[in-house]
């Protein structure tokens, strides 16, 4: 079934929560019509009210995107319902809070079947329909830490270098095959989502992002333009900035650094958690889906960083006309 209107056809996983709640609020706010993937049908229920109310046009396909089957079918079922694939976006994740020797081979599992096997499985069913058609965006949602581990995340640090791999991969594949589908990624910050509600904590006190903390607002907003410019990737916010190039100039000031900060830095102070916090890393857990978390307080919702990124064109040909005028004046000058 081809497009049977204009709107753009997107699909975001993990759109129940955070930057993918946060991510169908941006394409529904430009008419699209949004597919939402997530596991929660309750919460699905409730993102498809709030797109269809920003002028979107909603359908949700309850789905584990850590099942193959159950991504293949829900873009069958896509196409089928709304028509051919515009936009792919793989936002789904799920972690573990822990240290390493705290965590079990099934929950490392599990975390690295959703985020990145979850991204494995969703590029895949997109290429099955854009390649044949030689058109169409895939955008992955990576993150700082794909480029710079830390402590007490590496479940999700080790998927999300391993998307950054496989991305990496493909995208030469596409360019071998002068292939017009495209492929970005998107590298984002700490943000102010409910991963760090919801998500299974091992830590004596409630988990956080690493400061500064952005609104995932930020993000969507980030990955809504990507989608729709060339870019291999766009890093989002100074700290991300400063991560990635610390990691490739500093990588063992780096480990020391995040080994006496990382710890402290990822945990709020006076708010322990009483044992295990189970998470939502086997079920889904409805009543925590939101777009934000509870640092609202703390976050920012705008990045000067971004802007200049996605501007940066335009700003390299004011600097060369300045240039070039400079120097104009300085020869009549001379």
């Amino acid at each position: 079934m081809e497009n049977s209107s204009d709107r753009e056809i997107v699909v975001v996983t993990g759109s129940t929560g955070g930057v993918g709640r946060a991510t169908a609020h941006a394409f529904a706010r430009r008419g699209a019509a949004v597919a939402l993937i997530a596991r929660g049908e309750e919460a699905l229920e409730a993102v498809c009210g709030e797109v269809r109310d920003l002028g979107g046009e909603p359908l949700a396909v309850p789905t584990d995107v850590a099942d193959d089957e159950q991504v293949e079918n829900a873009a069958a079922t896509v196409e089928e319902r709304l028509g051919e694939i515009d936009v792919w976006v793989n936002d789904a994740m799920a972690t573990v809070f822990a240290r390493v020797v705290d965590t079990e081979p099934r929950e490392f599992r599990r975390a690295t079947e959703v985020t990145y096997l979850g991204t494995v499985y969703g590029t895949m069913a997109a290429l099955r329909r854009m390649v044949p058609r030689d058109r169409g965006k895939i955008v992955q949602v990576g993150s700082a830490l794909s480029y710079r581990a830390i402590p007490l995340q590496a479940a999700y640090c080790g998927a999300k270098f391993a998307i950054r791999g496989f991305t990496d991969s493909i995208r030469t594949e596409l360019i071998h095959d002068r292939s017009a589908v495209q492929l970005t990624m998107v590298q984002l910050p700490g943000l102010n989502t409910p991963q760090f509600n919801w998500g299974r904590s091992k830590l004596p006190e409630h988990p956080m992002p690493v400061p500064p903390i952005y609104q995932p607002e930020v993000a969507a907003e980030a990955i809504y333009w990507a989608a729709h410019h060339r870019r291999r990737e766009l890093w989002v916010g100074y700290s991300s900035v400063q991560a990635i190039l610390a990691s490739k100039l500093a990588p063992r000031l780096a480990d020391y650094y995040l080994a006496m900060k990382g710890f402290k830095g990822q945990q709020v102070e006076g708010m322990p958690i009483d044992g295990e916090r189970p998470g939502n890393l086997f079920e889904p857990l409805p009543r925590e889906a939101s777009t934000h978390g509870i640092f609202d307080d703390q976050a920012t919702a705008s990045s000067p960083q971004l802007w200049l990124s996605e501007h940066r064109a335009l700003l390299a040909g004011a600097a060369a006309g300045a240039a070039a005028g400079a120097a104009a004046l300085a020869r009549r000058l001379g």
